[in-house]
């Protein structure tokens, strides 16, 4: 496996939201997730309750897309990245891992009753115009 560009990693490690996207046969949906990124793993971990309209859709479809973005409004300023990758419910080993490195960030999410998600993302494009505009970094499994 290839290894994610610092600057991408850089980048996801700056936020903690990303806008998940799905799809079934009643269309598109999008979800906004708080979220924890394992760099070993390459992982994005959140949480979603399983009645979910974007669960329900990643069951069926495990594949989806998310973004993360820099809201501004300065042109030579934007970044943002493009995911694409598998959902899934982790479980043994990978569970008690990303259940760990999510309640660190988010000590909360421990008084709730929820379900925790995995992104493995195959795809990552990241732009950053600060490196020449329309600059593209791309990350692939």
């Amino acid at each position: 496996m290839s290894i994610v560009n610092q600057k991408i990693i850089d980048f996801i490690k700056e936020h903690h939201v990303l806008t998940l996207a799905t799809s079934s046969e009643n269309g598109p949906w999008c979800a906004n997730c708080f979220y924890t990124y394992l760099e070993n793993e390459n992982f994005f971990v959140f949480t979603s309750d399983l009645e979910t309209k974007h669960v329900q859709d990643a069951l069926k479809q495990e594949t989806v897309a998310a973004s993360i973005l820099l809201e501004t409004r300065v042109i030579g300023k934007i970044r943002g990245l493009q995911i694409q990758g598998r959902m899934f419910c982790p479980e043994k080993k990978i569970l008690k891992k990303v259940k760990v490195a999510y309640l660190k960030n988010f000590p909360v999410a421990m008084l709730m009753k929820t379900t925790l998600w995995v992104i493995s993302p195959t795809l990552l494009k990241y732009t950053d115009n600060r490196l020449g505009f329309g600059k593209k970094l791309t990350w692939k499994l």
